[in-house]
């Protein structure tokens, strides 16, 4: 106790003589007056200067985003808890938290609540955090693709798959007929726009439906098994397609557009090629027990990011080559549950949001203010529905499934969920969509991922549904 006391007391003179010493400096450089600003502002009582300096301190830009980004961490979540009391992926909760706090809700009833969270010149920095979420977003996905899935049954896959894109994709382009006049910006040709709608269409949320499998508890049936096989092709099949289509459309001419998708080729060849079987070499240890050193990590994240610096410079958006970049990478399962252990939370709890906030930010509902923008939006959410359930549907029944499974699948393949959102972002970045077609587009790809849990209940009504947790499932998607 006396050696504690004896301590304390010597800590306290040594540092009150350092304070002593500091002071006399401080008061020699400013001729005798020992202040710390020349120009002392202080006025008034310590009550009056504690706001002056909170107000301060609160319009610095790095506040304002840790503000921002707890903001819409605290609502995504509860927003997440909320749907799943409903027994709904905690992707919906997101997408409502993220229109909650934008321009549809947060910004009609409380607009200077809106103007502090989201000032306008806040929104490059969240834009940019959104993008980086999203790219390694698309990694993980690259790396969740099981090819091995697809082998066991790739023939009735790739037929179901195709299927569930053409079908949309023609009524996509179809309806495109009738909403170019309207709804399209100007200056942007009905072919860019048609073909974005047969896109927007088309999407199967990959990462959405193996949750939904997972808690329906038809991970290992030949349901959920056709189901993971047929959407890992058909998020493959559609990103190509939307990597044909910007580059048509940022090519802005035939031939620039046909040398877009000839870099394009050679890219992809070159990933394949040469960067595969160099990540099968550098990654050779790590794919027995699954772990990396922070010099491997280190090639993995560079192979990541270079791809998708090397998409985006060619003209096919950097989504596609981070994508790419997580197909390519060692097949054996050890190494991306770890790989996808060591990325997943930031990305799906931390960065995600800032996306389907971003997103919500942007939406605005009130643009449809009136009936016909209404029937126009159902329209939409019809086609993408029946697309997609009687394009999977009708070519499962051809395959020998029987109808209530072949249903079921097609309920499963009209989910669509974040990567819808990523689509339909990267048409409005590009101006393709204008804000009162995208608002369309985000209600349908909430509706469509809203029915997938109803729907399967309808059609199969024995279904039971438990939740249960993986170690390297996609939380958030």
């Amino acid at each position: 106790m006396k050696k504690t006391l004896l301590h304390i007391l010597t800590y306290g003179l040594i540092l009150s003589a350092a304070l002593v010493i500091l002071f006399f400096i401080l008061s020699l450089g400013s001729g005798g007056s020992p202040v710390l600003l020349q120009n002392s502002s202080d006025q008034g009582g310590w009550l009056d200067i504690a706001p002056q300096v909170l107000i301060q301190h609160a319009h610095q830009p790095l506040v304002g985003l840790l503000i921002q980004i707890l903001s819409i961490l605290i609502l995504s979540r509860a927003c997440a808890w909320v749907v799943r009391l409903f027994g709904q992926p905690r992707v919906i909760g997101e997408m409502i938290a993220g229109i909650l706090l934008g321009k549809s809700v947060l910004a009609l009833l409380w607009p200077a609540g809106y103007d502090f969270l989201f000032p306008e010149a806040s929104m490059p920095q969240l834009y940019f955090f959104s993008q980086i979420g999203l790219i390694f977003f698309m990694f993980i996905v690259g790396l969740e693709l099981r090819l091995s899935s697809l082998k066991r049954s790739a023939s009735a896959a790739v037929v179901i798959s195709h299927a569930s894109i053409l079908l949309p994709f023609l009524l996509g382009v179809l309806l495109a007929l009738g909403l170019y006049r309207q709804y399209c910006p100007p200056g942007i040709a009905f072919s860019s726009f048609a073909l974005f709608m047969g896109i927007a269409m088309s999407i199967t949320a990959f990462p959405v439906l193996a949750r939904i499998i997972q808690e329906k508890q038809l991970s290992g049936t030949s349901l959920g098994s056709m189901a993971i096989a047929c959407a890992a092709i058909d998020d493959v099949t559609a990103w190509c397609l939307l990597a044909a289509v910007l580059g048509l459309v940022k090519a802005g001419s035939m031939k620039s557009a046909v040398v877009v998708l000839i870099m394009a080729v050679i890219y992809v060849l070159f990933m394949v090629k040469v960067i595969r079987p160099l990540a099968q070499r550098v990654l050779r240890h790590a794919t027995v027990d699954g772990k990396t050193t922070s010099s491997q990590l280190a090639f993995i994240f560079a192979i990541g990011l270079g791809s998708a610096l090397v998409s985006e410079v060619i003209g096919i958006h950097a989504l596609f080559g981070a994508f790419l970049a997580g197909a390519i990478m060692p097949h054996q399962l050890t190494l991306r549950i770890n790989l996808c252990a060591k990325i997943e939370h930031l990305t799906t709890v931390v960065l995600l949001p800032i996306f389907f906030t971003y997103t919500g930010i942007r939406v605005q509902i009130g643009l449809l203010d009136n009936w016909q923008a209404w029937q126009h939006c159902a329209a939409i959410i019809a086609v993408a529905t029946v697309g997609k359930m009687v394009g999977a549907a009708v070519a499962a029944r051809s395959k020998g499934i029987k109808w209530r499974d072949a249903w079921a699948l097609g309920a499963l393949m009209n989910t669509r969920g974040l990567m819808e959102l990523v689509v339909l972002n990267i048409g409005y970045d590009i101006g393709i969509l204008s804000p009162q077609i995208f608002a369309m587009l985000v209600v349908m790809a909430l509706v469509t991922t809203f029915m997938t849990g109803p729907l399967l209940a309808l059609i199969l009504p024995g279904l039971r549904q438990k939740q249960r947790s993986h170690p390297y499932e996609m939380q958030a998607s």
